[in-house]
């Protein structure tokens, strides 16, 4: 290499305390080192203690020799997690076990990562003399001296996990949440939307003030917010809507509803009502979505006030008899669903769930004369009966080819 390529290398921006990059005073974040990652390494983690802790070893050799400038020996590390398997995260383990042999002296050293995690990733550091330990996320890791909640974090990759300490509310989110970014679901590596929406609603009922990401600068301020717009940066992937495009968070909470993604249609509800609290088709839409996933009090609480300035409204009124049929209070129910078919005695959701809260209650026979209750029963009577009929398969039951 000549002297002008080595003059353009970018140069580390050194380790640094998290103490000072987030201005908080805690024994974690005095104790925990980051080195900003760049071109094809990630940021790296190292919380100190009784061991050293890394969190991402990322992909740079020429990091970990200016750690152990630092009075920190190779022998100290003790543990390395891994938030996902990608190349710019997790190659820094075969650069320790290979140029740092003593990092597997006094005790070993353990690499913690997910079940799902790239078989190569599990295999080679076992076969080197590492212990490999596997999550499935739920689990709590003492790191250092700290408790970590593993939160299972699919959506990137499918190996992915974050990592929360509850006291001070923070998070390791690797590659799931990242400030001025979103990484792309890699179906090269398992990566889909479907999942990283699941992983994102774990994140968002997490009390998280601080995230500390896979690459760019940790947040110390609106880490929330962080969080609220990678998760409708990924509604708007899943609705194959641009950026730029002027569509209503009510036209995305309906078109999330009818393909059955509830909770991101209750959370584009709540930005539509931020905007406007009053829209009563939002708010019917809103009470629908919580309805279907079993949050019936909180439904209630919107068709309440729905019916507090329109009484007829047939749509709040069955929404109401639903949601307390969902409650087990089957004569309340009644009620609603009664003042509905007065209305419009042609509405068939209120006369089924009319005719289910007989049932429940045990009115048999007159939710059996409930044509439309009484139809949809014997059907789904005879679908449970013909299944229960069909011989079970023996092996060896197969056409000739």
């Amino acid at each position: 290499m000549d002297q002008t390529e080595h003059q353009q290398e970018p140069k580390h921006t050194g380790w640094k305390s998290l103490s000072d990059l987030l201005n908080k005073k805690h024994e974690l974040f005095e104790n925990t080192l980051l080195m900003e990652g760049f071109e094809f390494s990630s940021n790296i983690y190292v919380i100190g203690g009784e061991y050293l802790t890394i969190v991402d070893p990322g992909n740079d050799y020429t990091t970990y020799m200016e750690l152990f400038t630092l009075d920190y020996e190779p022998a100290a590390i003790k543990k390395i997690v891994l938030t996902h398997g990608h190349h710019d995260h997790a190659m820094g383990i075969f650069e320790l076990l290979r140029s740092y042999p003593s990092v597997l002296q006094n005790g070993g050293l353990e690499l913690i990562l997910h079940e799902a995690a790239p078989p190569q990733l599990k295999e080679t550091p076992k076969e080197m003399g590492c212990q490999v330990t596997e999550l499935r996320g739920g689990e709590t890791l003492e790191l250092s001296g700290f408790e970590w909640e593993v939160i299972y974090t699919p959506g990137h990759t499918i190996d992915g996990i974050c990592l929360y300490h509850a006291p001070t509310k923070t998070a390791f989110t690797g590659d799931m949440v990242m400030p001025h970014a979103m990484a792309e679901a890699d179906e090269h590596a398992g990566g889909s939307l479907d999942h990283y929406l699941f992983a994102l609603r774990a994140l968002l009922k997490r009390d998280i003030e601080n995230i500390l990401p896979g690459h760019g600068g940790p947040v110390a301020v609106d880490a929330r917010k962080v969080i609220e717009e990678t998760y409708e940066g990924v509604i708007m992937k899943v609705l194959e809507i641009e950026a730029e495009a002027k569509v209503s968070w009510f036209q995305g909470a309906s078109q999330l509803a009818q393909r059955g993604l509830l909770e991101e249609g209750v959370f584009c509800c709540e930005k539509e009502l931020a905007r406007n609290p009053e829209d009563s088709k939002t708010l019917e839409l809103k009470a629908l979505c919580l309805n279907d996933l079993g949050r019936c009090e909180e439904a209630i609480e919107i068709l309440d006030k729905i019916l507090a300035e329109q009484s007829d409204n047939t749509f709040a009124l069955v929404g109401k008899g639903y949601g307390l049929l969902g409650m087990e209070r089957y004569d309340e129910a009644l009620i609603y669903l009664d003042d509905a078919l007065k209305i419009n005695p042609d509405i068939k959701e209120a006369k089924m769930y009319k005719g289910m809260a007989l049932h429940f209650s045990g009115r048999h026979q007159e939710a059996m004369d409930i044509e439309d209750f009484q139809t949809e029963f014997v059907e789904r009577f005879k679908q449970e009966m013909e299944k229960k009929e069909q011989p079970p398969i023996q092996s060896g039951d197969h056409e000739s080819s």
